[in-house]
C-alpha cells in the first residue's frame, strides 16, 4: 500500500511540475521575450501559478514525514535554491531569484526537524485548521499588512521592513526585488498545514489514479527537473525566435 502510495503522490507532483514547466514557459516568453500578452497578466493567470505553488508546498509539508534523512533533503533543497540566486545575482541581475520556493522549502523542512516532536503534541486537526488560517491571515504581509488577496485586516509596522534579511522572513524593504518570491511568512503555514495534513491520512486502500507513468516518473525526480527546466525551456524558447 506503501509504494501505492508514493505513486499517488509522485503523480500529483509531476502534474503540478508540468503545468509549472508551462506556466514558465508562458513567462519567459512575455518577459524575456516581449510577448504582448494581455491575458498572462490577468486574474486567471494569477490563479495558475498560485495553484502551482499551493500545490508544491502543500505536497512537500504532506511528504515531509515520509522521508529517512529530514535534515539532508533539507539542506539540499535549501542549497540548491541558493545556487539559483547565485547564478542570477551573477548572471541574469534583472531576473533574480531572491528567497525563491526552494529555498523557502529548504528552511521550512529544516526548521520542521527541531519543531517536530512539540508540534505532534498538537491535534491534527487543529493543527491544521490553525496552520492554514495563519496562512491566510498572513498572505499579504509581504505587501506591509494582515489579510488576504487584497484583503486588508491590519496595517504593519513599516519598521519591520528593514533590509534583505528581514526579506527572508517576508518583510521586504520597499526597494527589494525578485522574480520569485516565497519567504517564510506566510509560506511556512501551508507548508506546516501540509505536514497535520499527511497525520490526518486515511489508513485503508490508496484510491488509483489512472496510469501516468511519465508524470509519476517527473514527480520522482522533481528537484532535478526544477533545476533544470528553466535553462532548458529558455534555451528552446531563443532557438525558436531565432529562427523566427
Amino acid at each position: 500500500m506503501e509504494h501505492r502510495r508514493y505513486q499517488v503522490l509522485d503523480a500529483i507532483r509531476g502534474c503540478a511540475l508540468v503545468s509549472m514547466i508551462l506556466y514558465h514557459a508562458a513567462w519567459d516568453l512575455v518577459n524575456m521575450f516581449g510577448v504582448d500578452w494581455p491575458w498572462y497578466r490577468g486574474f486567471a493567470a494569477h490563479v495558475w501559478q498560485q495553484s502551482i505553488c499551493w500545490t508544491f508546498i502543500l505536497l512537500s509539508g504532506y511528504c515531509w514525514a515520509l522521508g529517512r534523512r529530514q535534515l539532508r533533503r533539507g539542506l539540499t533543497v535549501f542549497f540548491c535554491g541558493a545556487a539559483i540566486t547565485a547564478v542570477t545575482w551573477l548572471f541574469m541581475r534583472s531576473n533574480l531569484v531572491y528567497c525563491g520556493v526552494l529555498t523557502l522549502l529548504g528552511a521550512s523542512s529544516l526548521l520542521l526537524v527541531p519543531l517536530a516532536p512539540a508540534l505532534r503534541r498538537v491535534p491534527p486537526r487543529a493543527g491544521a485548521a490553525g496552520s492554514f488560517l495563519l496562512f491566510l491571515l498572513l498572505r499579504d504581509v509581504n505587501g506591509g499588512f494582515l489579510g488576504f488577496e487584497g484583503l486588508r485586516v491590519a496595517a504593519l509596522p513599516a519598521g519591520l521592513y528593514q533590509n534583505h534579511l528581514t526579506a527572508l522572513l517576508g518583510f521586504p524593504p520597499a526597494d527589494f526585488f525578485s522574480t520569485d518570491y516565497f519567504p517564510l511568512l506566510p509560506w511556512s503555514f501551508l507548508f506546516l498545514t501540509g505536514w497535520f495534513l499527511f497525520r490526518l491520512r486515511p489508513e485503508g486502500d490508496v484510491r488509483e489514479l489512472p496510469p501516468l507513468p511519465l508524470v509519476t516518473a517527473m514527480g520522482r525526480h522533481s528537484l532535478l527537473l526544477y533545476m533544470l527546466h528553466q535553462p532548458v525551456i529558455y534555451g528552446l524558447l531563443a532557438v525558436l525566435f531565432h529562427a523566427g
